[in-house]
């Protein structure tokens, strides 16, 4: 267990500076500007930002009103009985049923729940991990899809909300094995 710590350590302090270098080192292969086309990004994106604004306004209020209405702890309590019977915390629900609505959302929860509990508690780690591992399925599809004025989103909600459960699941296994 300590080799698979040790090798997990090692791979999380290497990934990001190895796939930089990996974009620069391909990028000058294939003789592509790489700082000129990073800027024209920048710049699209900047401009991507000024047009989903309204639907990050809309997004936003509405989890604020989704939080202070009471129904997230509702549904808490409704599914604390299946969480505790598979050997879930209740205590990461509240993340794991706000990732799904809003990356600032669940970064307050998880700033809240290591505060409670601890950064390196299993409940703290999990719910970091929950924050790296799963996406703002709801927020994807009313921001971008709407920027993009795309009406009929077919299975991209399904298709998220699978992908955030089995990543939801994915970290309680492997935290499990690291703690």
């Amino acid at each position: 267990m300590e080799i698979f710590r040790s090798i997990v350590s090692i791979l999380s302090a290497v990934a990001i500076p190895a796939l930089l270098l990996f974009f620069l080192v391909y990028g000058a292969f294939r003789r592509v500007k790489v700082y000129e086309v990073a800027v024209e990004g920048a710049k699209e994106g900047f401009n991507i930002a000024v047009r989903i604004i309204p639907y990050l306004v809309l997004m936003l209020v509405s989890i604020a009103i989704f939080r202070a209405s009471g129904a997230m702890d509702v549904f808490i309590a409704l599914v604390r009985p299946l969480t505790d019977l598979v050997g879930i915390p209740a205590e990461v629900l509240p993340m794991a049923i706000m990732r799904p609505l809003s990356g600032s959302g669940s970064l307050g929860i998880m700033t809240e729940t290591m505060q409670a509990y601890g950064t390196d508690s299993f409940i703290g780690v999990l719910v970091s991990t929950l924050y790296g591992s799963t996406e703002t399925t709801f927020y994807v599809l009313a921001v971008y899809f709407g920027a993009v004025g795309i009406r009929n989103t077919r299975h991209a909600l399904p298709t998220g909300l699978l992908a955030d459960f089995i990543a939801f699941l994915a970290a309680v296994f492997f935290v499990g094995l690291v703690l």
